[in-house]
């Protein structure tokens, strides 16, 4: 750095070179400090910040339907019926409190308690965001027998709020168009906002939710597609949704409600005969992910109980085991929600509920309710039991056979997998490994790769699957084992928590590389599931990837085209063949198999970094992941069936 930089009074710094940003440009400035990102992910935060004020007027009690419209130019209408956002002039800014709550940052009714209780958008930075992140929007408000209007560019009203019209309804409409300029793709995934919304319909029981996708038409009903989402039974549903691919140890899941200091508490939780715990929280809405407070609650409570009464019984004296904490936690499927009116996130994502108040809050109210349970229930309390000392065994079990996989993995040279091509560079930032599906494939990704950077693992068939195995039998496959000691990652337990230690991850990529073929796409899943049962921080971290080999390679002389897809392969045709109907000169191959490829093909198609395409997985929504997983590698084949059933437009049939 040179010294005119050091020095704080050189011209280059000065007065002018410190900026007060007004009203929204802040936001546009530096969106992802509001919005987490300006990607895919970003771009459908949009919406749940919109919908998550719709949300607080069904928590107030007075919304009971929203609606949300994709319009075909991907601009997105959230309507709903709750009392319609107030249009009168405030008297401290003297504007429209519809204006206000549009373009001022920490504006709007979250902040007056006797407004909202609770809330999802605590920061009151929400809406007035989605504004200033939009090339145009449009508010339409349905209140006191009229309807009002205001519409902005970029966050900036076009004209004063005026009214348009009479209404006998109540409700607020918002029409935004998120700015083009701002993000990375303004397209809208139906199956992403989907997903969410049957997450909302669990949560808020009795409230109806449609979504209308007005991109595309239903070729027999001639109407656009659209889904609605209603439920009863909230959070008892919800984990029987999340369980019905799985074996029941429970007839019926046990529900939890109460509320102390103002804190509403809710639980349903059940226990199957699988291996995984899967507990699931929120705090007025929001997903947890990091979990917080609230689930330490639940965890202490649940420990406490299950421990008493195996103790007092005698149940774990018999069974000669040590019990820890985490064998009551394995084959749990639970939801953990809590409404609290003045909740202390970490950070604005909001992935991790900080009040120290509610853990006690929690574990009361559901150590109560377990207590009750056992004693009223006592062939479901044995099962549980049994299957805490199963947990137990199994746990001992499996932390020999991690101790054998760590011994080796911490080893160097001779400690890597005997198969594991590696590469010659040791910066794990640039490094990356191909998982490839079988050795002859191997061996052609050998010799067509980078020897710098890349590195070849390959495996063997298809991988053990986790989904139906004990901890200790997944460290005894041979396979897995080889993925252990060649990423350096090992598996240890802190305050009986499973932690991923990735301190020695020698590639900051690692990308699953298999057949484009129906058994290729199934070894994939296997290794998925692996990875987001025992390495989900991998995925997390962005470190997880999928190759995607292509499909066909279309040929006419010496000029020749790769293609991914049927379209691709279509047009690759009809380009070379001129409009010439069957031009025999025009070849086309078929790759059933990475193995088909030589060595420079498979370089330029799939391993290649300037021409390659790479799918970077991620597990954005959690709770869905799970519940895919469970269906697709579980015992129940019922909902597997059911998938398949609902899915087949998609796939396709080759002859």
């Amino acid at each position: 750095m040179s010294e005119e930089n050091k020095n704080p009074n050189s011209e280059n710094y000065g007065a002018n070179n410190i900026q007060a940003l007004e009203g929204l440009e802040a936001v546009r400035m530096r969106p992802g400090m509001y919005i987490g990102s300006t990607d895919a992910k970003g771009l459908h935060h949009l919406v749940w910040e919109v919908v998550d004020n719709s949300i607080d007027e069904h928590l107030a009690g007075y919304c009971t339907q929203i609606d949300v419209f994709i319009h075909p130019d991907n601009s997105i209408t959230v309507k709903d019926n709750g009392r319609g956002i107030p249009t009168g002039i405030q008297d401290k800014l003297k504007k429209s409190a519809l204006e206000i709550v549009m373009t001022v940052l920490h504006a709007g009714g979250k902040f007056d308690k006797d407004t909202y209780k609770v809330s999802g958008g605590l920061h009151g930075v929400g809406v007035s965001c989605v504004n200033a992140l939009s090339s145009y929007l449009r508010a339409e408000v349905h209140r006191e027998g009229k309807i009002f209007e205001q519409e902005y560019s970029i966050g900036k009203p076009l004209a004063p709020v005026h009214e348009i019209g009479i209404s006998d309804k109540n409700g607020t409409i918002v029409t935004f168009k998120p700015d083009a300029t701002i993000f990375e793709s303004t397209v809208y995934e139906f199956d992403v906002l989907a997903k969410r919304l049957k997450e909302l319909a669990f949560l808020n029981k009795g409230l109806y939710l449609q979504l209308t996708d007005e991109r595309e038409v239903d070729e027999e009903t001639k109407e656009f597609r659209s889904i609605k989402y209603h439920s009863e039974g909230g959070l008892v549903e919800f984990v029987q949704y999340l369980d019905n691919s799985r074996t029941a140890l429970l007839e019926k899941p046990i529900h939890i409600s109460g509320k102390e200091e103002n804190v509403e508490i809710e639980v349903a939780l059940t226990y199957n005969t699988g291996y995984q715990e899967n507990i699931f929280s929120f705090v007025n809405n929001i997903n947890t992910r990091e979990g917080g407070t609230h689930v330490a609650g639940f965890r202490r409570a649940l420990t406490r109980v299950f421990k008493q009464y195996g103790d007092d019984n005698g149940l774990f004296t018999k069974a000669k085991v040590n019990i820890a904490s985490d064998d009551f936690r394995e084959g749990l499927t639970a939801i953990v929600s809590v409404k609290v009116p003045e909740p202390q996130f970490k950070g604005q994502t909001k992935g991790e509920l900080g009040n120290s108040e509610v853990t006690g809050i929690v574990s009361r109210a559901v150590g109560d309710v377990l207590k009750f349970f056992l004693e009223e229930n006592p062939n479901q309390a044995k099962r549980i039991v049994e299957k805490v000392i199963l947990a137990a065994t199994a746990r001992q079990a499996a932390e020999k056979a991690r101790e054998m996989v760590q011994r080796k993995s911490v080893l160097t040279g001779s400690g890597l997998p005997g198969k594991l091509s590696d590469c010659s560079s040791k910066d794990p930032s640039i490094s990356e490994v191909f998982l490839v599906e079988g050795d002859s494939a191997g061996g052609t990704a050998k010799q067509g790769r980078d020897r710098n950077f890349q590195a070849i693992l390959p495996l063997r068939g298809k991988i053990l699957n986790v989904e139906k195995a004990m901890e200790h039998k997944i460290y005894e496959n041979e396979e897995i084992k080889n993925i252990f000691t060649a990423l350096g990652v090992s598996i240890q337990v802190v305050d009986g928590e499973r932690v991923l230690n990735m301190e020695k991850l020698r590639y900051h990529k690692v990308v699953i590389m298999c057949d484009a073929d129906v058994d290729g796409s199934h070894i994939t899943t296997l290794i998925l599931t692996f990875f987001f049962r025992y390495m989900k921080p991998l995925i997390e971290g962005g470190y997880l990837y999928i190759a995607a080999p292509p499909l066909y390679r279309v040929a006419k002389g010496k000029e020749f085209r790769y293609c991914w897809n049927d379209d691709e392969r279509k047009d690759a045709v009809e380009n070379y063949s001129k409009g010439k109907e069957n031009d025999t000169s025009v070849k086309i191959q078929r790759y059933k198999g990475l193995g088909e490829m030589n060595a420079e093909q498979l370089w330029e198609t799939t391993m290649d970094p300037t021409t390659r395409i790479l799918r970077k997985v991620n597990a954005d929504n959690a709770i869905e992941a799970d519940h895919t997983f469970s269906m697709l590698m579980g015992d129940e084949v019922p909902p597997r069936r059911e998938f398949i059933e609902e899915n087949a437009k998609y796939a396709k049939i080759d002859a």
